[in-house]
């Protein structure tokens, strides 16, 4: 027969072996693609980034062609960048073995010296949140720098888990909103907000702590002492104006986005507060009170001892400093400039905060 020279029983002993391992070798690799496993081989990222490094410039330039554009014409240009179903297609994750890195779905916007960083420690507790630990500022500081370089400072999330950052500046900074929304519309933005008088107190004492001569507070506090008009330039009072800060976000996404903690109840009930926040963020409610116990000596909740540790968890020594003595005239005056901006505020949000 024309094919029996094909047959095995025919072939050299080393011919045989050959034949044997390719065969070995053939099954094992069918097996495995069979049972799933081949798309978790390693993949080349060479050709991965330049996909994305192909549109990175024209979208660049959309953005800053953007930065004097109304709400309604960002809207109209993110039609042609963004897919039907609202999510940017620029992010397209960095990914190997270990997760991929993504934009941040959610972002801790302020507000200075109201219990972001305590906000952002409790969240880490999670174990579906990954969060980058210092402030990236990408929104108000470092915009030039790109949509790339802000994506690798962030945390690798593999499936199911949400990246997020904190910059409490980005609350009021005025160009943040619409940077936030060109990277994508679907950001769900939190800001844990304080009675902005104890918060305009609270951050003056950390301005004196590193510049120790310092004006008094009264004397940063009042353009003119004997009239009480309150200087709004100070960036200590002017923080506190939430609901003019809110008024610039709300051209851009819609309430329902947003979520407003208050940093009062996020230390006399930190269970209570991070239920809400974990329900925002469509996560399992896994931080619960079993997680915290209140430092007396800090005046602030502490992270019970987590697992292979050997101390409780508790904020640095910058957080709960004593303030210093504020004249209670000087208080009073603070409360009556700030109370119809509160009353706005609570208007907006729906909620009464109690500061008044």
């Amino acid at each position: 027969m024309g094919c029996s020279k094909w047959r095995v029983g025919h072939l050299k002993p080393q011919s045989k072996l050959s034949v044997f391992l390719t065969m070995i070798i053939f099954f094992t690799y069918l097996f495995y693609c069979l049972g799933g496993f081949c798309e978790s081989f390693p993949r080349p990222l060479f050709n991965h980034n330049r996909a994305f490094h192909g549109n990175e410039g024209k979208d660049a330039e959309r953005v800053a062609g953007a930065h004097e554009a109304s709400p309604g014409s960002v809207v109209r240009e993110q039609h042609s960048v963004w897919p039907h179903d609202g999510t940017s297609s620029r992010n397209i994750p960095i990914a190997n073995n270990f997760g991929s890195k993504k934009f941040p779905q959610a972002i801790i916007i302020g507000v200075k010296k109201g219990g972001t960083r305590a906000l952002l420690e409790f969240l880490r507790i999670h174990p579906d949140v990954r969060a980058v630990g210092s402030e990236p500022h990408f929104f108000d500081r470092f915009y030039h720098k790109g949509l790339e370089w802000y994506r690798n400072m962030m945390p690798r999330t593999l499936e199911g888990q949400i990246t997020m950052e904190k910059t409490p500046s980005y609350f009021i900074t005025k160009e943040a909103p619409r940077r936030v929304f060109s990277m994508s519309r679907q950001t769900k933005l939190i800001v844990v907000v304080r009675d902005p008088v104890t918060r305009t107190v609270s951050d003056y004492t950390q301005t004196l702590t590193k510049s120790p001569t310092l004006p008094s507070f009264q004397n940063l506090a009042f353009r003119n002492s004997t009239t009480g008009l309150i200087d709004t330039t100070w960036s200590a009072i002017r923080i506190g104006i939430y609901a003019k800060h809110l008024e610039n976000w709300l051209r851009y996404f819609p309430l329902s986005h947003l979520l407003f903690v208050s940093g009062e109840r996020l230390v006399s009930d930190p269970a209570g507060e991070m239920g809400r926040v974990q329900d925002f963020l469509g996560l399992k409610r896994v931080i619960t009170d079993k997680h915290f116990y209140f430092n007396q000596t800090k005046g602030f909740p502490c992270l019970k001892k987590p697992e292979g540790s050997s101390r409780p968890r508790c904020l640095g020594k910058s957080k709960g400093r004593p303030h210093p003595h504020i004249p209670s005239d000087v208080i009073i005056r603070l409360r009556d400039f700030y109370r119809p901006f509160n009353l706005k505020l609570y208007q907006m949000t729906g909620h009464n905060f109690g500061w008044d």
